[in-house]
């Protein structure tokens, strides 16, 4: 891999500015497409298959008027106030009256004669039914909405929206996503040493996130996916983009280092080395994103192979617009000499002592690791599973309305609801009755005999009468639990009202629980049933790399281990801010609650890619030495020297970009957002820069064996660059170029 990438270089060198040229043009077109012919992003997580999404569908198909988006509109009246007052009452009937006038309205429900009026008569709703899915409901149809109620807000009331079709966008580019990419650019800057290297990763990465992610915009037109899809598309390409680039300009400006280095050459050995590093992570990233469909839900299939199409890209222009604009820059990014006048003749002796690394912080890490690695790996993986406890407690669920910031409509809708209803009334579920094989008296004495049965559970509060439609073949019943949808109690309650399905089965009828809170645990447990698969493909994913990269079997166990401690303490500190609550003011997290249902997936699988990153451009270093000396005790120390600057480097960009997403207002970026932050904090400077190398230092030579029958199996794939051929030196002349041939 190495010989073929220095080629390549060479060749990238020679027509530089076709090549940046040939990029510039890919990002004019695809930019065009993605802003022009962009498709609409849904704001629903739909998994075939599941009982919820059964129902959905078979209402869509013979009860559409049931089955619209909705806009829920809640009123409250001041403190010692009411809704029917002579002022309030033909208010909100004006706001109603010119609601049900909008485009795409069906039906629009009356708080005054629906039971939708608090006890107490200060807080009310009433239901705005649109004509077509909730998240193809238009922005311009809310915003019309939104004036209507003009009249209720000038009678004095409060007035919020709530409800599917109510679903807040998904917006990026705030000031805290700013503020990490500069924390990025001052990480870069002292980890190279210079504002024109550090400025580059950024360059790069930004043409290459713009690409992927207009490109997903793109595709959107023909493929249904998520807003979160393209959020994870930018968060991924733009951290791997920034560190691949670093990779490769770090390693250049090493061996610039050498004021005889020649420059082409230079960067070619660059991306013959550290790119072959980047070329192999990278492929573990874009296979771990792509195994998602292993899961078997579209949704997150869409999101993990557009996260990875953006991850493909950022390797291509790692491999290839790098080493040109590198090029371009030509002597500007050489390291200028430093020269010390020392202060005694011995401590220049000292400094300069033949074969001694440079007395970096690195090295100095390297060396207290290794001079105690058993007491280091045990106090790592103790603290590790510490942090991993509060996993044991995971439950996985989609946000509420609960978990949206304080200050917006849906979620102050969502308290005034529980205020004036109950906490069960935001979790309504809806029975969905399917009695097509069923005479009239017959339809009537099921549907009769199932509303006393729900109304019997001891965690329901409410049952609403059924409601048919036209053709009297398909019910609805609302049930109202007595706990909110977050609640444990809620999730128990929908196993126990589908218990009993197969009483009114026997009557001739099917019975669908179904609802948001309802699909939110359907789609829960559909993850929680593919997680097992996936973390094992990951695992097995692993050991088969790392085996082919480095030509050992331990080596790869090591790694594989410590990924897992890595996924556990991530999950676990999740768990114990999202949904212990914990740090919540900090964080400006509204209200605990589950984690994100697909968060341990995605975690998983871009964790597993970026581990995998620093595994490779740490232990290949420590390979390298040893291939070289045979001395596997001064390869660990060497190759911690040479890589725990740019690997710790490359870790606080990651942390950076990710951390600046915490502070993003939607629940679910967040809270991924976070996860990916500490995963990598954790996984580079607990797990990679220390419990790598004491597990390496306690293993010794046996760290590299490999059976001989394994070991003829095995391709010799060469990413650290043993087969290339000797450096040439630069030119006597400073400045000049040596013209490639």
């Amino acid at each position: 891999m190495a010989s073929r990438l220095y080629a390549w270089a060479r060749w990238v060198i020679r027509r530089r500015g076709r090549v940046v040229a040939v990029w510039l043009l890919l990002l004019a077109v695809v930019g065009g497409l993605g802003v022009t012919l962009h498709g609409k992003p849904s704001t629903a997580f739909s998994v075939p298959g599941i009982e919820s999404q059964q129902a959905q569908e078979l209402l869509e198909a013979q009860f559409p008027a049931a089955a619209g988006g909705v806009a829920r509109v809640v009123f409250a009246a001041p403190e010692g106030g009411g809704l029917n007052g002579p002022a309030t009452g033909p208010a909100i009937a004006t706001g109603l009256r010119t609601a049900g006038q909008l485009p795409g309205v069906v039906a629009v429900s009356d708080p005054a004669h629906g039971g939708a009026i608090s006890a107490d008569g200060r807080i009310g709703y009433a239901d705005v039914r649109f004509g077509m899915a909730a998240d193809e409901v238009p922005q311009t149809a809310k915003d019309a909405l939104d004036r209507a109620m003009g009249p209720a807000r000038d009678a004095g009331l409060q007035v919020e929206f709530g409800g599917s079709a109510m679903q807040p966008k998904t917006e990026v580019g705030g000031p805290a996503e700013v503020v990490g990419v500069v924390l990025a650019f001052v990480v870069l800057a002292l980890a190279l040493g210079s504002l024109v290297a550090a400025g580059l990763p950024l360059l790069t990465a930004a043409v290459g996130v713009l690409i992927g992610v207009l490109g997903v915009q793109f595709v959107s037109r023909f493929v249904e996916m998520t807003n979160t899809a393209t959020v994870l598309a930018l968060m991924i390409g733009l951290a791997v983009g920034i560190d691949y680039a670093l990779f490769i300009i770090s390693r250049h400006r090493e061996q610039l280092a050498d004021p005889e280095a020649d420059l082409d050459d230079s960067i070619a050995r660059a991306v013959a080395t550290a790119g072959s590093s980047v070329v192999f992570a990278g492929a573990t990233v874009i296979i771990a994103l792509a195994a998602l469909a292993v899961t078997g839900i579209p949704f997150l299939t869409v999101m993990g192979l557009a996260a990875a199409g953006t991850v493909l890209i950022a390797v291509l222009i790692a491999v290839s617009l790098v080493p040109a604009a590198l090029s371009l820059l030509g002597e500007r990014l050489r390291p200028r000499p430093r020269t010390r006048r020392p202060r005694t003749p011995r401590a220049w002796t000292r400094r300069s002592r033949p074969g001694r690394a440079p007395g970096t912080w690195s090295l100095a890490w390297a060396r207290t690791v290794t001079k105690r690695p058993l007491v280091v790996l045990l106090v790592g993986v103790v603290g590790l599973l510490a942090l991993a406890l509060p996993a044991r407690d995971l439950r996985l669920g989609l946000p509420s309305y609960a978990s949206q910031p304080a200050d917006s409509t849906q979620h102050r809708s969502y308290d005034l609801l529980t205020d004036g209803f109950g906490p069960g009334f935001n979790a309504t579920l809806a029975a969905v009755v399917d009695t097509g094989g069923l005479t009239a008296d017959q339809r009537t004495a099921t549907l009769g005999e199932l509303g006393r049965t729900l109304a019997a559970d001891p965690g329901v509060a409410a049952v609403a009468p059924p409601v048919a439609n036209p053709a009297g073949n398909l019910a609805v019943i609302a049930v109202v639990p007595r706990t909110g949808p977050d609640a444990q109690a809620t999730t128990d309650l929908v196993h126990r009202l589908r218990e009993n399905a197969p009483a009114v089965d026997r009557s001739g009828g099917t019975l669908y629980i179904a609802g948001a809170t309802a699909a939110a645990i359907d789609v829960s447990n559909k993850l929680s049933d593919a997680l097992p698969l996936f973390v094992a493909i990951i695992v097995i994913l692993a050991l088969i790399l790392l085996t082919v990269a480095f030509r050992s079997l331990l080596v790869p166990v090591k790694a594989a281990l410590g990924f897992l401690l890595s996924i556990a303490a991530s999950l676990g500190v999740t768990v114990w801010v999202f949904q212990q609550g914990h740090l919540n003011g900090l964080l400006d997290i509204p209200s605990a609650g589950p984690v994100t249902a697909f968060l341990p997936v995605l975690l998983i699988g871009v964790l597993f890619g970026l581990a995998m990153d620093y595994e490779v451009f740490l232990v290949s270093r420590m390979r390298e030495h040893h291939e070289h000396t045979g001395d596997a005790a001064a390869a660990i120390v060497h190759g911690v020297a040479r890589s725990g600057r740019v690997v710790s480097a490359a870790a606080l960009i990651m942390v950076a970009v990710f951390g600046g997403f915490v502070f993003n207002h939607d629940p679910i970026i967040k809270s991924i957002g976070f996860a990916l932050a500490f995963g990598v904090l954790i996984d580079a400077f607990v797990v990679r820069m220390a419990l790598v190398p004491a597990a390496m230092a306690l293993l010794g030579r046996r760290a590299w064996w490999l059976p001989r029958r394994l070991d003829r199996l095995v391709p010799d794939v060469d990413i650290e660059g043993a087969q290339l051929p000797a450096a040439p030196t630069a030119p006597e002349q400073s400045g000049d170029r040596v013209p490639v041939s």
